[in-house]
């Protein structure tokens, strides 16, 4: 066992109730379990224990209260349970964190998942807490390292922000999650995997994250097998966890993977409690519950720390409309778009720059950096613009003098986009200056006979080596592409 005070052990000793109130089963109804006997002491979100003839246990959490009983909503199959079994009253849940979890991997009760023991903190926290009042927050922080060059010059993160991630499955965002898990400036980092493939928990820890991101993590995991009810305290569990550190001064990154699995774990327990559909079958909770979620990372009060969150949305066909995805975009400081077109020509991340956003700007940038990224931002969306033109042949050099800049600097700029930057934040706007002054520059004419198309077939333009050549060829924690296009 790693822990080694036994503060762990006081406190769990702490927690044991000699006595529990006991009801009994009194009916079964779609997947809700009725129960008899406790309806006067049990409160709205309290756990339950019944107990089969068997001797197995099945865990729940109470639904619905009523008059003569209430209603459990069980966390696995009810199979093999029969009237009358006895059910046990646990009380509130909660979650007490210590540090002696920072490298481990837990479930959303707190308990171990990676094979050796665990003991609770000292202090209890619940898991639905109220965020700081909003009149003492205090305001976002300084500018954080990444790790990546987009990152640290045209899409800021800073201390306190909450951002974003939509991608559809298989694009690289559990890479690029992995990549800010382990180089993003924090003191500690909370991940909550909602809903995750149960083959992928451990590929994630051992291959993905790896032992230099592990070592400052925390992990809370609910596969895709629980029941709603534990896939949904997943991600409150993850966000008490990141309090309890935060309220302790520490600058914390918590990274949720994802937001769409946890409204769509709500939706089912809302819809087993009677709440009708609505907002594309989504109950109208939804957008109340996602926002309480969020509206608790940030910065915390004046003498403690900050939540940096990282929320990451599952989008079907890039439909940033969807209700998930539209509610979020609402409540977040950014957000950050990763396009399936560009993960499959190899650029990996497959971040769309022109449709995500960081609100930290223009606070996080100086005047100059400012001027920098709005200039890389027009010569990129100016290239997009024309670029079905351009690539058809069908236009000539030398007719719109903006265009031909953003001919030039567009496949220096998108290499940029998936670069790492160990070097920081001064050394990625250097970067980005030296390729802005490269697309300033007069280059010499080309003949009005060959134009554009000539320069494509002659394979001197960029334009024909970008898609393969400068792409990166794999995640962000990959490196560098290997054409040179880095080298100053």
């Amino acid at each position: 066992m790693r822990h080694t005070s036994l503060d762990g052990l006081r406190a769990a000793l702490g927690r044991v109730k000699p006595v529990h109130a006991v009801g009994r089963l009194s009916a079964v109804a779609g997947g809700v379990l009725h129960v008899t006997g406790l309806h006067r002491q049990a409160r709205m979100g309290d756990l339950l224990r019944l107990c089969r003839q068997d001797g197995s246990t099945l865990g729940g959490e109470v639904l619905q209260l009523g008059r003569d009983s209430l209603a459990m909503m069980p966390d696995a199959p009810p199979d093999g349970v029969s009237l009358g079994d006895r059910v046990v009253l646990l009380g509130p849940v909660g979650i007490a964190p210590d540090r002696s979890w920072v490298g481990r991997v837990i479930d959303p009760y707190g308990a171990p998942l990676d094979g050796d023991g665990l003991l609770p903190g000292g202090e209890d926290r619940p898991l639905r807490a109220s965020p700081p009042a909003p009149a003492t927050r205090r305001g976002l922080g300084p500018r954080l390292e990444t790790g990546m060059a987009v990152f640290n010059t045209l899409l800021p993160i800073v201390e306190g922000q909450r951002i974003g991630l939509f991608a559809g499955s298989g694009v690289g965002k559990s890479s690029l999650l992995a990549h800010l898990a382990c180089h993003l400036d924090a003191d500690l980092v909370v991940i909550a995997l909602i809903g995750e493939r149960g083959r992928e928990l451990r590929e994630f820890v051992e291959e993905v994250l790896g032992a230099e991101g592990m070592a400052r993590s925390i992990i809370v995991a609910a596969t895709s097998d629980r029941s709603p009810l534990v896939r949904r305290r997943c991600a409150w569990t993850a966000m008490a966890v990141a309090e309890h550190f935060r309220d302790q001064g520490a600058r914390v990154l918590l990274l949720a993977d994802s937001i769409t699995r946890f409204a769509e774990a709500h939706r089912e327990v809302a819809a087993a409690s009677g709440e009708l559909p609505a907002l594309r079958g989504y109950p109208p909770s939804t957008a109340h519950v996602i926002m309480e979620l969020c509206e608790r990372a940030g910065p915390g009060a004046d003498g403690a720390g900050t939540i940096t969150g990282i929320f990451s949305v599952l989008v079907a066909g890039s439909d940033m409309e969807e209700p998930v995805a539209d509610i979020l975009r609402g409540v977040l400081d950014g957000h950050v778009v990763l396009d399936r077109r560009i993960a499959e020509r190899g650029r990996f991340p497959a971040i769309d720059l022109l449709r995500s956003v960081s609100r930290s700007l223009p606070g996080a940038a100086t005047e100059d950096e400012n001027a920098l990224i709005a200039e890389a931002r027009q010569l990129m969306g100016s290239y997009q613009q024309s670029e079905m033109m351009i690539r058809a042949g069908l236009y000539t050099e030398g007719s719109d003098p903006a265009l031909d800049a953003a001919v030039r600097a567009w496949p220096e700029l998108d290499a940029f986009v998936a670069e790492t930057a160990p070097q920081g934040v001064a050394h990625s706007f250097d970067r980005l200056r030296l390729i802005l002054r490269r697309a300033r520059a007069v280059q010499p004419p080309v003949s009005r006979g060959g134009g554009q198309a000539a320069r494509l077939r002659a394979g001197g333009g960029r334009i024909a080596s970008s898609h393969a050549g400068r792409a990166m060829a794999g995640p962000p924690s990959d490196g560098p592409p290997s054409d040179g296009s880095r080298t100053a």
